[in-house]
């Protein structure tokens, strides 16, 4: 096992650096969309235009066709909805010390939320301007259920949904526990008051989603993580149909670690990462020392997982550990991968090489800072940008449940003020009714 994991190392002293870690990358990449991969984009359009039917019925024969091809699950129209006395029936029998520490996280991640929510309301005119400022009507929420049910994901979506006044909430989620949604996420959905659940999945729920027929009704907004097939499903509706947050595809986590770092505890988290499968752990160091040591310790804590052999070879696909010549290029480097989470366990230069840090979806700064803090418990959303799309999207909040409009009132002396200004530019433009649009109203009166 060890000489095998010996084989992600990738270090800048050595020939070909540059192209490893480029090619590297580039697989993280590919890990959250299937870019460029014709046959899969292929079948994932095909699978949303059958359920984009003319009608109810045909948009649910594809829905359970689908079902029945990727996941095994006989589904009738009548069961595609989860019905609220299962919801209820869930939440009674979950156990009261996790339902106690579930209310808690909730707790936290709306506290956060409230605190960082624009007010949803109308801005005074000023200079003839205003914005209006609402929340959007509906939004789907995709929990994923793949090697593990997630019902934390309920609690990161739909709080900050809530927060920001969206009154109709649903949630999809694959049929993988029993031909059935885990009794966990069903039993979060009615603590949150979502009534409003479906036990679809994949590809099928996100066209379900941004469509007009069947008995899943269309929504405003999609959001959630997922596999590769659900991000390029969300990429491919959105806009035209839905709007999107991010692409929230396998979860990563990029460790900056020194000297100071615990080889364990950064190992632990690499670990926690890679059990997702497909999950990536990857360090980035200056220290070859702890390069050797973390190694050992990926040994020694793996074969103690329950999942072990899954998770070990997450490890050796997707996962790197790499050693770099000085704290400079490495932090260009990890700017550069823009990864979904960001450790920092530096000792007391944590806090100053997190200031350098420019792409993330979330920074964690600190050894007593796992990524699991924010899986469940701090309060930011764990819905984050990967295969770096942290360049330029963020993390899930309240504010994304928000639209605006913008709302323009001038009266004859104003116009009268801006008109020769405004009739200059349309003529630039060769916009002539534009300008005379103005120039008529001001020969009245």
């Amino acid at each position: 096992m060890i000489k095998e994991l010996q084989k992600i190392i990738i270090s800048q002293t050595s020939r070909g650096f540059a192209k490893s870690i480029e090619d590297y990358r580039n697989q993280l990449t590919s890990l959250a969309r299937f870019d460029g991969r014709a046959e899969q984009t292929k079948i994932v359009w095909e699978v949303l235009r059958e359920i984009d039917a003319d009608t109810d019925e045909k948009a649910d024969r594809a829905v359970i066709k689908y079902t029945k091809k990727f996941d095994g699950v006989n589904l009738t129209p009548d069961k595609i909805r989860v019905s609220r006395r299962e919801l209820q029936a869930a939440h009674k029998k979950i156990d009261k010390k996790l339902l106690s520490s579930i209310k808690r996280s909730i707790a936290n991640v709306r506290k956060y939320q409230k605190g960082i929510f624009v007010p949803n309301k109308s801005k005074s005119f000023k200079n003839g301007t205003a914005i209006k400022c609402m929340p959007l009507k509906s939004v789907g929420v995709y929990v994923p259920a793949g090697t593990a049910p997630l019902p934390s994901t309920v609690i990161m979506a739909v709080v900050p949904a809530q927060v920001a006044g969206v009154k109709r909430i649903v949630v999809v989620s694959p049929p993988r526990c029993n031909s059935d949604i885990h009794p966990v996420i069903k039993a979060v959905c009615f603590e949150l008051g979502v009534i409003e659940v479906y036990r679809v999945g994949g590809v099928q729920a996100i066209g379900a989603l941004a469509s007009k027929r069947g008995t899943i009704p269309l929504v405003d907004k999609i959001v959630g993580p997922g596999s590769r097939w659900v991000q390029t499903a969300k990429k491919a509706v959105a806009s035209s149909y839905a709007a999107i947050e991010s692409i929230a595809g396998p979860s990563e986590v990029l460790i900056i670690a020194n000297e100071s770092a615990d080889p364990a505890w950064v190992a632990a988290d690499m670990l926690s990462q890679a059990e997702h499968n497909i999950g990536c752990g990857i360090v980035f160091t200056t220290s070859k020392k702890l390069v050797h040591q973390i190694i050992s310790q990926l040994k020694v804590q793996i074969t103690k997982l329950g999942r072990s052999k899954e998770t070990a070879d997450c490890i050796k696909k997707y996962s790197r550990v790499v050693v770099f010549k000085n704290m400079k290029d490495l932090i260009i480097w990890a700017n550069e991968f823009a990864p979904e989470h960001l450790q920092i366990q530096c000792g007391k230069k944590s806090m100053q090489i997190a200031s350098k840090i420019e792409n993330a979806g979330a920074i964690f700064v600190g050894e007593y800072t796992p990524v699991a803090i924010g899986d469940y418990w701090a309060g930011p959303s764990h819905i984050l940008p990967t295969g770096g799309c942290a360049r330029f999207s963020s993390a899930l909040t309240s504010n994304d449940f928000v639209k605006s409009i913008s709302i323009i009132r001038y009266g004859r002396n104003m116009l009268k003020k801006s008109a020769d200004d405004i009739i200059r530019l349309a003529e630039a433009e060769g916009l002539d009714a534009h300008a005379k649009s103005v120039k008529m109203r001001l020969k009245e009166g």
